[in-house]
């Protein structure tokens, strides 16, 4: 390929997976133990399309509205979607229509949102990642670590939901892989009271190599698969 001509998509996935991959082995992992998960916020359903029909089954999205479209748009294709962004519980019901999977638990509240909309139907229960904030900022999003004993009790309390692990950002301006091991220390604190939650979902498009190097199970990479972001409408 000319230097001169940018990427296409395929490129762009094949190099990820590739680079994933060289991580893993230096990780001293086996490849093919992650899920990424492409974030596709801003980008049409066109692109979804495109991306599945590269084999991409794992999209992530954080506006509601946005992703309710997209998901009934490709309602014919094979895609788990996962809800990655701050949920507000009066969403639960319009989210969980369209994701299996919530990234962004992060408050009491919210489970019990799950439960209620959960409650008397004969659907699966939700996957779900207890959000860590690794900042002193509220607003971010994430429970405190102080925090996560609790809320993680009360989700192994719940048949609406299973407990998957710990999903967390790095801070900006912060080393991510030191942000990441901090995620590593809580998770292994977190599988004493629930032993089947190992799953890490952590690493963008600018940090995964660091978060595979800690131990991420699950990744969430946009535009390093995608491309820029198109303006919000």
């Amino acid at each position: 390929m000319s230097d001169l001509v940018p990427p296409g998509l395929a490129d762009r996935l094949a190099l990820v997976s590739a680079s994933t991959a060289d991580a893993e082995r230096e990780a001293g992992r086996a490849p093919g133990g992650l899920t990424t998960i492409v974030v596709t916020k801003f980008h049409p359903a066109s692109l979804v399309a495109e991306l599945a029909a590269l084999g991409v089954r794992h999209f992530g999205e954080s506006r509601q509205q946005e992703a309710t479209e997209k998901a009934a748009e490709l309602a014919g294709l094979d895609l788990e979607w996962h809800f990655i962004g701050q949920l507000q519980s009066k969403k639960t019901r319009l989210v969980l229509d369209f994701a299996r999977v919530i990234h962004s638990l992060d408050r009491l509240s919210l489970a019990t949102a799950i439960d209620r909309v959960h409650m008397g139907t004969a659907a699966a229960p939700v996957d779900v990642f207890i959000q860590l904030n690794l900042t002193d900022d509220a607003s971010r999003g994430g429970v405190a670590p102080g925090g996560l004993d609790a809320l993680a009790e009360s989700v192994l309390a719940s048949p609406a939901m299973r407990l998957m692990g710990l999903m967390a950002v790095a801070p900006l301006g912060s080393e991510p892989r030191a942000a990441f091991a901090t995620v590593r220390q809580a998770g292994e604190r977190l599988v004493r009271i629930a032993p089947d939650a190992t799953a890490l979902s952590m690493g963008m498009s600018s940090d995964y190599r660091e978060a595979i190097l800690e131990g991420a199970t699950h990744l969430r990479i946009g535009t390093a698969i995608t491309g820029n972001r198109p303006l919000p409408g």
